[in-house]
């Protein structure tokens, strides 16, 4: 189980490297006007356009909580006997918040759908982004059942 570990750990990382700057959903408008917005492109948009409130709430739960998810569970993976015990408390209310990065891009493609201007299709940044989701819960949960 232990030898598992540093695979999901590499999958993860690389899955959300992938979801970041891959295109998230591919939005036709008018059936002349196509977009396909990467997450970090959707970020500087909502910055640019004077969302910035918008845009920090985005980078904050689709950006910045996974990261330090992924960074923080690298740590305790490699970083000797005694690096999970110096893990800050908070790693685990960080778990809480973990699809909740997913829940909000969906959201994003609902809006589009259902607004009827748009069409609104996922594409593979998505289904990286979720799966770098699901791939650091299962690496949390190969860390816990090693130190338990």
């Amino acid at each position: 189980m232990r030898s598992l570990l540093p695979l999901v750990l590499f999958a993860a990382t690389l899955s959300l490297g992938l979801g970041l700057v891959l295109p998230l959903i591919r939005i036709d408008r008018l059936l002349l006007f196509t977009d396909e917005p990467s997450l970090l492109a959707i970020v500087s948009g909502l910055w640019v356009e004077g969302e910035a409130l918008l845009s920090l709430v985005v980078a904050l739960f689709s950006i910045v909580f996974p990261c330090l998810k992924l960074g923080l569970l690298h740590v305790a993976a490699y970083g000797g006997r005694d690096a999970h015990s110096r893990l800050p408390s908070w790693l685990r209310a960080l778990s809480n918040w973990s699809m909740l990065d997913v829940v909000l891009v969906a959201l994003v493609i609902f809006a589009a759908k259902t607004s009827g201007l748009a069409t609104a299709i996922s594409q593979s940044g998505l289904w990286f982004f979720a799966a770098s989701a699901v791939l650091t819960v299962t690496a949390s949960a190969l860390m816990k059942r090693g130190n338990a």
